[in-house]
């Protein structure tokens, strides 16, 4: 396991950064970035011990049987260095990674904060709800904003798109989350979900990866609670 996974602090991740995705869901686009937050306790990092969860087993994601649990595949920017307040044009210098990022989400209890204008916290924060791929250098991605990413549920395909298809782009979410709140080394500033997003039941294998580049790759089961 790499050492940025026990040292970072939070995860902020980007709603609503592809266009279709917010119409999938009938959302507004934004017309500047907007985050919420990941804590550690929901970081599944793959092939290694989750950092929370009732059974606590490798690459397994645990949702309470009563919800509905959809997936969010996303790229996954690393931060290397402490970072506050800094301007695009140097952003992606403080990157010391990237990997994929399963943004996992109750879907209906979203829906009920969504409706009563309450923040998303219990529909994204639980344990193991944020499944994480290899880490993989920032000298091996020569350019984040024109990668291919994509998710298969049981060998389906899923989610597949070019992060050039993001509203805002990585230097820009970096920037943005820095001027909001300190960025430490190990957090990590996740870059939001294109479309394809949908349900997954007990038992569902969820397997993604970077399009060429087989190192990336990461799979997770799912079990209800």
């Amino acid at each position: 396991m790499d050492k940025y996974w026990k040292i970072g602090s939070k995860a902020m991740c980007a709603g609503r950064n592809y266009v279709a995705h917010a119409a999938e869901l009938n959302n507004p686009l934004p017309s500047a970035p907007f985050f919420f937050i990941k804590p550690t306790s929901s970081f599944l990092p793959y092939n290694d011990e989750p950092f929370g969860g009732i059974y606590g087993k490798q690459n397994q994601m645990e949702y309470p049987k009563e919800n509905s649990f959809h997936h969010e595949l996303e790229l996954c920017a690393i931060i290397g260095e402490k970072t506050r307040n800094i301007q695009e044009e140097g952003a992606l210098g403080c990157v010391a990674g990237y990997s994929i990022g399963l943004d996992m989400t109750l879907r209906d209890v979203q829906d009920v904060q969504k409706s009563k204008k309450l923040p998303w916290t219990p529909a994204k924060a639980f344990d193991t709800s944020l499944g994480l791929g290899p880490f993989i250098p920032a000298s091996n991605i020569s350019d984040p904003n024109n990668i291919e990413i994509w998710l298969t549920v049981n060998g389906e395909i899923k989610q597949a798109a070019s992060t050039n298809l993001m509203i805002f782009n990585v230097q820009r979410l970096i920037s943005e989350a820095s001027h909001i709140t300190t960025l430490y080394p190990g957090d990590i500033v996740m870059t939001g979900t294109p479309e394809g997003v949908g349900q997954v039941d007990n038992g569902a294998i969820l397997k993604a990866g970077i399009k060429g580049l087989e190192s990336s790759e990461c799979e997770f089961t799912v079990i209800s609670i």
